[in-house]
């Protein structure tokens, strides 16, 4: 079970905040500025931390640039009212990874949620062996028997993910928010260019393939495991 901090300085929205989250599955921690939530980390395990930016005593500025120096890696999802450009690059800048501006969806808030959490498991596994294929995701590289096979990023993560949980069904909309991230403008095609290119290249490879799932999207097969 994942635990989030909600770090708002107004009551009532913290709370409806936290009574989706917690309906949602997931632990709950709250603070009402920046310097209650620097307490919380040290005493706790957090796993993504949202955050307001206009909060008394400790900003949600000074909150992420303070955990960043922490050493702490979590997703971080800025909350605000602040909807300008040269906010969003100071949120970006210091450290954070998604931003909402208010008044916000709380259904979206959760797919958010979600989606950074999905991509933060990805990194913290780092390196993935299937057969001869080897995935770094410190260098962003994959090799057969040792020979490089040169990925786009794009590419790279989305074969990440395929080969993290082999079998599972990843719909084009799951993969484009995971991967391009929530508010790209691309298409759902793009994924299709992608998957294309990734066939092209492991074609030959003995170890798996990337399987169409009619209607639905597409998955990774170990080939030991047979075409399920």
């Amino acid at each position: 079970m994942f635990s989030v901090l909600v770090c708002e300085d107004d009551k009532n929205i913290r709370r409806l905040m936290c009574e989706y989250l917690l309906q949602d599955g997931y632990t709950v921690l709250e603070s009402a500025d920046g310097e209650e939530a620097l307490g919380i980390f040290s005493e706790n395990h957090i796993d993504l931390l949202v955050t307001d930016i206009m909060m008394p005593k400790t900003d949600g500025f000074q909150l992420v640039s303070e955990i960043r120096k922490m050493g702490i890696e979590i997703p971080v999802l800025m909350i605000t009212a602040r909807g300008a450009m040269e906010d969003k690059k100071h949120g970006f800048g210091c450290g954070a990874d998604d931003y909402m501006v208010k008044p916000i969806d709380m259904e979206e808030m959760l797919l958010r949620v979600s989606a950074l959490l999905r991509r933060a498991k990805a990194v913290s596994d780092k390196k993935l062996t299937v057969g001869s294929t080897v995935l770094d995701y410190d260098n962003y590289t994959a090799t057969i028997n040792g020979e490089n096979v040169s990925l786009t990023n794009k590419e790279f993560l989305m074969l990440f993910k395929f080969l993290s949980q082999p079998n599972r069904i990843f719909t084009r909309a799951q993969l484009m928010d995971e991967i391009w991230g929530y508010d790209n403008d691309s298409t759902q095609r793009t994924v299709d260019v992608h998957i294309s290119h990734l066939r092209e290249k492991f074609g030959s490879c003995t170890d798996f393939e990337i399987v169409t799932v009619k209607g639905l999207g597409y998955k990774a097969v170990r080939k030991a495991d047979g075409n399920e």
